[in-house]
């Protein structure tokens, strides 16, 4: 039973005059600890369990998905996460799940299917399985095959009506996609302005899987709001995204050496081939963010196990922290997150009604109360600093006292 313990006390309203009234609120003493928003994860893969997209292909049924997806639901939030914007392979049904109170989870902008050419970054299919609609990742919409104007229309559509809040545009080659090398410019200007027309149409906005430089600018000039990785990131393109309003996300791990234990690209030597090239290409990305900042926002990319996944986010608070401090770590975990979400605009967005991300009168109540100050000591939110051969993780973090998602506490061991 997740309803919080309610106490009655007296409320004056107005006047000396005016009759008093009873509210039902908790009152919580922190004790001098520090009061934070819930924060905000904007590059997941809920549904995505590993320990290959092949294997995910061929050998994946969609109630292992589900299964995955609902675990990992319920770890992102003990890990004091209260949104999450899932950056392909899931539908609206997680969402209507956690927001109906059958699951637990945190606020959910599902992305619908990964859009992607043939050979891209979203044909997850192997050698031997029939490509496009046949695929289990396309029966599932968890990914699909859009090689002109009309299929991105199509599929960006019908994401939408899977319960999508925004679009995923595969527009760079990736790692641990089997046919694609990573330089790959995949996805005409026509075709990723496709997507953003469709997004447009709804309100809402597209996230761009880019790379490389030109892929980077070509999304932005298409009116891609969100750059997914960006690892080419240098100060011409700081420049367009400010004028452009954009906003970038990048997963920190991928500059570790343990990214080519992961197994995932491990196994997979074509894709343990391109992580070695792509981290010796990407070297510069940490200076070129501290010499031309711009707004970005938290990612993991984690696709794995629960535990793993659990593993991996813990590490990558504390490499936020440790190339760019605390204080921008914090905003990255959160007001910048809530920012980005909320580019979904009044018609898909499912929580339209309050900021996230924030302390303020009127925003959501989603909150964290942590241990000592973040500010001073950054583990208090939860960091791991070790990737690959560290222990497993506890449920939640120790440092981690309250979580509150929607005025609802999870967690309370103050």
């Amino acid at each position: 039973d997740f309803a919080p313990s309610v106490y009655e006390i007296t409320v004056m309203e107005g006047p000396a005059e005016t009759t008093t009234k009873k509210v039902d609120v908790q009152v919580i003493d922190g004790g001098g600890r520090t009061l934070l928003p819930g924060f905000i994860e904007v590059h997941a893969h809920l549904m995505l369990m590993g320990p290959s997209l092949p294997a995910m292909e061929g050998m994946t049924t969609w109630e292992d998905f589900a299964i995955h997806g609902t675990r990992m639901a319920e770890m992102y939030l003990m890990q004091g996460f209260t949104t999450v914007r899932d950056a392909g392979g899931a539908n609206g049904g997680l969402r209507r799940a956690i927001d109906a109170g059958q699951i637990i989870g945190p606020r959910y902008y599902p992305s619908g299917a990964f859009l992607g050419s043939r050979g891209g970054h979203a044909d997850f299919a192997n050698f031997t399985a029939p490509p496009g609609e046949s695929t289990n990742f396309s029966r599932l919409n968890m990914a699909q095959e859009v090689d002109n104007v009309a299929d991105v229309k199509k599929y960006g559509r019908n994401n939408f009506r899977m319960g999508a809040t925004q679009l995923k545009y595969m527009q760079s080659g990736g790692v641990v996609s089997a046919f694609d090398p990573w330089q790959l410019l995949a996805g005409s200007p026509e075709e990723v302005a496709a997507a953003v027309q469709v997004a447009n149409e709804y309100g809402s906005y597209v996230m761009a899987h880019s790379y490389r430089k030109e892929a980077i600018m070509n999304a932005l000039n298409a009116g891609v709001k969100s750059i997914e990785h960006g690892f080419a990131f240098d100060c011409d393109i700081a420049k367009v995204m400010k004028k452009k309003g954009a906003y970038i996300t990048t997963n920190l791990t991928a500059f570790d050496p343990g990214l080519l234990d992961i197994p995932s690209i491990a196994n997979v030597p074509a894709s343990l081939a391109k992580a070695k090239s792509a981290s010796a290409t990407f070297a510069g990305y940490i200076d070129n963010m501290k010499k031309c900042p711009v707004k970005r926002g938290f990612q993991t990319d984690c696709v794995g196990s629960v535990e793993a996944c659990n593993i991996q986010i813990a590490y990558e608070k504390h490499l936020n922290n440790e190339f760019f401090g605390p204080y921008q770590s914090l905003v990255t975990l959160t007001s910048t997150g809530g920012e980005i979400v909320a580019l979904s605009g009044d018609f898909t967005n499912p929580y339209p009604d309050a900021k996230l991300g924030v302390i303020e009168e009127g925003a959501y109540a989603d909150i964290l109360v942590v241990d000592g100050n973040p500010l001073e000591d950054f583990s208090v939110v939860g960091t791991g600093t070790k990737w690959f051969g560290a222990e497993p993780r506890p449920e939640s973090p120790e440092t981690i006292r309250i979580i509150m998602k929607d005025g609802v506490i999870y967690k309370n061991t103050l």
